[in-house]
């Protein structure tokens, strides 16, 4: 929503450079205040795969998983948890509380324009997940021996991807979200359906056949599938890299024609 400057009648469409780092500079330096929220998105994933990984079954290869160890399945689901927390934990009821706050309103009043906060919390919790990732794959690879992915372009694309479809998912929650309890109430329904179908119960490759093409349709079903094909070695395939794509133009699309500052 355009407001005009009541001295000139211009209406400013985007902030200036200098007010968006300085929206968010005083985002990061919030995000940075708030250990729940940096607890779920950088130590948890990383926690529950070290947890598991001191199983010893875990650690044994598996011809069932053709020769893998089941910690090695983890490695991707732990990534994908960090991204899940991020996009659908902690980010909207941060943007939802300051929409039911009215700061959104008074900043659209202002030159500062309120895509400038979104953007801030898009980046900080964008930065997070794959900060998070880092911390998985070293952590995997230093105490379990975890390979890193076999085929870094395919992983990275699908990692981004990834990332990208789980910030338009929670843009989405945000847009459809009146209240903050609103969207926490969305957020966790969505939050443990996304956590099933990345596999953090039960891998994906384990899963029965009817069951894991069902998953496979899901976006992080999907991009389960693919970051394990690059781990690998194995391109993701077009397929999967495809289905994440297509949840996030849908999501972010609805996400923005629904979205409303006030």
């Amino acid at each position: 929503m355009a407001t005009a400057n009541t001295v000139t009648g211009h209406v400013p469409r985007t902030a200036p450079a200098g007010a968006s780092l300085a929206v968010l500079r005083a985002e990061t330096r919030l995000f940075l205040r708030e250990p729940g929220s940096l607890f779920w998105i950088l130590v948890f994933p990383t926690a529950l795969m070290t947890i598991l990984g001191l199983i010893p079954s875990f650690r044994e290869h598996d011809d069932g998983l053709g020769g893998r160890r089941v910690i090695d399945l983890y490695v991707p689901v732990a990534v994908l948890l960090a991204m899940i927390m991020a996009g659908l934990q902690a980010m909207p009821p941060v943007l939802t509380g300051y929409r039911e706050r009215g700061i959104l309103r008074r900043m659209s009043t202002t030159p500062v324009r309120p895509s400038a906060l979104l953007g801030a919390q898009i980046v900080l919790h964008g930065a997070a997940a794959l900060g998070s990732t880092l911390l998985v794959m070293a952590v995997g690879r230093i105490a379990f021996g975890v390979r890193l992915p076999g085929q870094p372009f395919g992983y990275l694309l699908a990692l981004l991807l990834a990332v990208a479809c789980v910030l338009a998912l929670g843009a989405l929650v945000c847009a459809v979200s009146r209240t903050t309890r609103i969207s926490a109430a969305l957020g966790s329904v969505v939050f443990f359906a996304m956590m099933f179908t990345a596999g953090v119960w039960v891998p994906v490759q384990a899963m029965p056949d009817t069951l894991r093409r069902i998953v496979q349709a899901t976006p992080f079903g999907a991009a389960s599938q693919a970051l394990d094909r690059a781990a690998s070695g194995d391109w993701p395939g077009w397929t999967y890299l495809g289905v994440v794509a297509l949840w996030t133009v849908l999501a972010a699309g609805v996400a923005i024609r629904n979205f409303r500052w006030e």
